[in-house]
């Protein structure tokens, strides 16, 4: 999952160089922390947070494949 987040968020970005994220564990569920440069944090969330959300559908589908609960947080 952690891979897919962060392929997703360096296409859309202008600095995927700044682009981190982490994988931590909470409460039995896999949180994947996502971390961009403050300018491009407009295009990671996405006008309302549409971006956001289809970023974090994409991977609730994938993660159902593994029967894992991820969730996904923009920092």
């Amino acid at each position: 999952m952690k891979e897919l987040v962060e392929f997703i968020a360096k296409e859309l970005v202008d600095f995927p160089e700044k682009v981190s994220v982490c994988e931590v564990e909470k409460e039995g569920q896999t949180v994947i922390e996502l971390r961009v440069a403050e300018e491009d944090m407009g295009k990671v969330i996405g006008k309302q947070g549409r971006i956001a959300k289809a970023i974090r559908t994409v991977v609730k589908a994938a993660s159902m494949k593994e029967n894992k609960k991820v969730q996904v947080e923009i920092l």
